[in-house]
């Protein structure tokens, strides 16, 4: 099993004929996506690695019946296309660009927020993989192996560092969601967990966050609500300063200590969740949780 895409996953690639577009489709390609169609306005009619382009989300949802969409577009134009492909009623929107404007990320977050069947996953997220199934991003697929632990995680290389030391501990991932480094993301954490947690073949739960937000904390809160499986975190900026961001344009502590690593350490802790000082310690807690 997996969450969010699957062998069966329909992907429409949003701004496919751009340089990001064009390439990462050629990758989702060659590891097996069922990529059906892609949009860049006035570019209808061509084909990109011979995937149809249409000139809108609408159109190519009449034509290909896509039920996923991943957006290769600049930040400006990203709320446009969120919005296009909800329109169309595609219900699963991956958002890869990063420096989003705030406000229009909120825009999206308070419109989909009643929508239990709605996931916007990002902005700056490297997308979602199933491993041996499907990807929808940009990751580097050659470090993931199919297995047992769903991965949640706002930061790409800390992902990237977990999955490839849980790959060489021979400790595969059902499905790794990038779920997005900037100040606001649509499917938080808390969105994001019951999905593993009905999930049958997944095993265990990884939880990769950083300073800034309260997503964690909020996480928390379910996790000691409803989750019965075991989860790991990695919590990344221990030692940040406060007041100054740190990488992610989400990743601040503010001057009262809000959104520090020791708040979402605390409360991740008090919900009886497993806490690592690394990503190659979240793999030694696996290792030792699924025996």
């Amino acid at each position: 099993m997996s969450v969010l895409v699957d062998k069966n996953t329909r992907l429409l690639v949003q701004g496919i004929t751009g340089r990001e577009g064009h390439f990462h489709t050629t990758r989702m390609l060659e590891y097996g996506t069922n990529v059906v169609a892609g949009v860049t306005p006035g570019k209808g009619g061509q084909t990109v690695e011979g995937v149809p382009v249409y000139d809108s989300v609408a159109e190519a949802v009449a034509a290909q019946q896509p039920d996923t969409t991943i957006l290769f577009v600049p930040p400006r134009f990203t709320l446009d296309g969120i919005f296009e492909a909800l329109n169309a009623g595609i219900r699963k929107v991956i958002t890869i660009a990063e420096g989003v404007p705030v406000r229009d990320m909120m825009e999206v977050y308070h419109y989909t927020k009643n929508m239990p069947d709605v996931y916007v996953i990002g902005p700056n997220s490297f997308g979602v993989i199933s491993p041996g199934k499907s990807k929808a991003g940009f990751m580097a697929h050659e470090i993931y192996s199919p297995g047992p632990v769903g991965i949640m995680s706002r930061s790409a290389t800390n992902s990237y560092e977990t999955v490839l030391a849980m790959t060489r501990r021979g400790i595969g991932q059902s499905t790794a969601i990038g779920v997005g480094g900037d100040m606001i993301p649509v499917s938080s954490f808390a969105k994001l967990l019951p999905l593993f947690q009905a999930d049958e073949e997944t095993k265990a739960v990884v939880l990769i966050g950083e300073i800034g937000g309260a997503d964690e904390e909020i996480a928390a809160e379910y996790i000691k609500k409803h989750m019965t499986k075991p989860v790991v975190a990695y919590i990344a900026g221990r030692n940040a300063p406060k007041g100054k961001v740190m990488g992610h344009a989400g990743a601040i502590v503010g001057a009262s200590g809000v959104g520090s690593a020791q708040s979402k350490i605390e409360a991740l802790t008090a919900a009886g969740v497993h806490i690592a000082d690394s990503p190659n310690h979240v793999a030694e807690i696996l290792e030792k949780l699924l025996a």
